[in-house]
């Protein structure tokens, strides 16, 4: 029986849409992290899910911070993580002098000019500035192009043959402290091959580096572990993640990832209700309460996602339907010829494994205003 059932009743009372956030669940993803990381530290990835009350408690869990932007890294200060590492390929000179004077663990750099950049900033700081080459190691991460970061024409990251400039330019520089090395290959990676290739690949690089009489202090395997959204009540495999990680990793410098989507994607639950039923062309659509402002992987790129009919939830699924939000877009579609039982207006739809870049990827596009957001712990609904 899936874990949603034991809630039923209460979530059937709540408005629509509603982002329903299960901590249980959170913390038992955390406490199977926390269980298998061992050496290993572990920044929470704020891009996945920035919802206060979900960084607090992971926060509490004694996760690590990775942010992107002032806003994120604003929030993570605010919130008192007491590791925070910065990423982005387009840091703004704003954040990058905060992350400077807050001492941040580490500011991952992606470019040259970012060195030069975030170099400038800490001389008129007079202050060091704690940095990282985030270096692309052009490794497939075997996952959808929308999310894949580290091969040579993607964006991200510095190329290999631009490494000794980028070394270079940082040993002439008496402001930038060299601390090590980044790496992130792509999103939802749920082969453990690409991270054997990905670790093989990184230990190469870090001995380049090492013979150029640089000190790796940290290794950064950046995030990219998936989670099973045809199986929403599953957990990530931390336990083989991480012991992927050790047997193939070859240095003796400190190791953390950044992952995201693995630590919350199976705790959240986006709630909708049907608002309308019609055919068309022999086919039967339902017309939900939320759209691709409120989710929108599936119009993004076709990411599926399971839904299901909490209202009948015990029933056997045996009818087909197409699913749509109410948004004035025809891409504004969750799935298409899937299995439901009986369904009409009124019906509460769930989409499972929502917790991961649905809030933080929301818009107010028709202006159909946000969802409701509800938790709950030790198995109650939690009051707002």
């Amino acid at each position: 029986m899936n874990r949603i059932v034991r809630l039923k009743e209460d979530l059937l009372k709540l408005p629509t849409p509603s982002f329903f956030y299960d901590l249980d669940v959170l913390e038992e993803t955390i406490d199977e992290i926390v269980t298998n990381k061992q050496e290993i530290d572990v920044f929470y990835s704020f891009k996945a899910n920035s919802n206060v009350e979900i960084l607090k408690f992971i926060r509490d869990k004694g996760l690590g911070a990775e942010v992107v932007s002032i806003g994120e890294l604003n929030l993570a200060l605010d919130l008192g993580f007491k590791k925070i590492v910065m990423s982005g390929v387009g840091k703004t000179d704003e954040q990058i002098e905060k992350a400077i004077i807050h001492n941040i663990d580490s500011i991952n750099i992606e470019s040259i000019q970012e060195i030069q950049v975030v170099n400038e900033i800490a001389k008129n700081l007079r202050r060091k500035a704690k940095v990282s080459l985030r270096i692309n190691p052009n490794v497939d991460p075997l996952t959808h192009k929308a999310i894949t970061t580290g091969l040579s024409e993607n964006k991200f990251g510095i190329n290999f043959e631009h490494l000794d400039k980028a070394l270079d330019l940082i040993r002439k520089s008496e402001y930038l402290e060299f601390v090590g090395l980044h790496f992130h290959i792509g999103s939802q990676i749920t082969s453990m091959s690409v991270f054997k290739n990905l670790v093989i690949r990184v230990n190469e690089i870090y001995e380049y580096v090492m013979e150029r009489n640089f000190d790796v202090k940290l290794l950064n395997l950046g995030g990219g572990l998936g989670i099973d959204y045809h199986n929403p009540d599953s957990i990530p495999n931390f336990k083989s993640y991480f012991e992927t990680i050790r047997k193939f990793v070859k240095v003796h410098s400190k190791i953390c990832v950044e992952p995201g989507r693995a630590v919350v994607g199976q705790c959240g639950t986006l709630i909708s209700k049907v608002l309308f039923k019609k055919e068309t062309v022999g086919k039967e659509i339902l017309i939900i309460d939320t759209g691709m402002n409120h989710l929108i992987r599936p119009a993004l790129y076709e990411a599926f996602h399971l839904i299901q009919n909490l209202s009948k939830i015990e029933e056997k699924s045996e009818f087909l339907y197409d699913v749509h939000g109410p948004i004035c877009e025809s891409t504004d579609c969750f799935a298409k010829n899937i299995l439901l039982p009986f369904t009409e207006r009124g019906d509460y739809l769930i989409i499972r494994s929502a917790g991961a870049y649905g809030e933080t990827m929301m818009s107010d596009y028709n202006l159909r205003g946000k969802p409701y957001t509800f938790f709950a712990y030790k198995n109650k609904i939690l009051e707002k």
